[in-house]
């Protein structure tokens, strides 16, 4: 029995011996932007995005369209709630439902964008969070990748392809 569990629960991911190079030197670069005063805090749901293309590139969640768009309008709506209805806790799970009401609807989920749509409330980011950060660095994350893919033979191909 508890074999059987192991194997139909277990993931069969090892690590990816580049993609955690990579992801090290984003996430890096994201800290040293840190001292610039762009945030720490926002590390989490870029290192879930980084995460989810190493070791899950062909899921619909992963492909460019649902990570720079799926992540920018979760970003933009919770900086209009935050706008709208204040900073807080509350505000923040607000954002996080509604992101995970709409990005589906406009089928560009990904879901570290719920992530990213909490952190106006929390962080007090400002009106432009989604697009002088999260936009450059999905934009690097996701053109990195597929460029690197196309370098690296032992990399699945990223983008899937159409």
């Amino acid at each position: 029995m508890l074999d059987r569990v192991l194997k139909s629960w277990c993931t069969l991911h090892r690590p990816d011996i580049f993609g955690c190079p990579w992801m090290a030197g984003l996430l890096s670069f994201l800290t040293w932007l840190h001292f610039r005063d762009v945030g720490l805090f926002l590390i989490p749901p870029f290192a879930a995005t980084l995460t989810i293309l190493v070791y899950l590139p062909n899921v619909p969640i992963a492909q460019p369209i649902a990570v720079v768009f799926g992540s920018v309008f979760g970003a933009a709506i919770g900086t209009v709630l935050s706008v709208v209805l204040g900073f807080g806790p509350g505000t923040a799970l607000l954002a996080a439902l509604a992101a995970m009401i709409i990005l589906p609807l406009l089928r560009v989920f990904h879901p570290p964008a719920v992530a990213l749509a909490m952190c106006p409330a929390l962080l007090h980011s400002g009106p432009w969070f989604a697009f002088p950060v999260v936009l450059p660095f999905t934009l690097v994350a996701v053109i990195s990748r597929a460029v690197l893919s196309r370098l690296v033979s032992n990399w699945s191909q990223y983008p899937a392809p159409f």
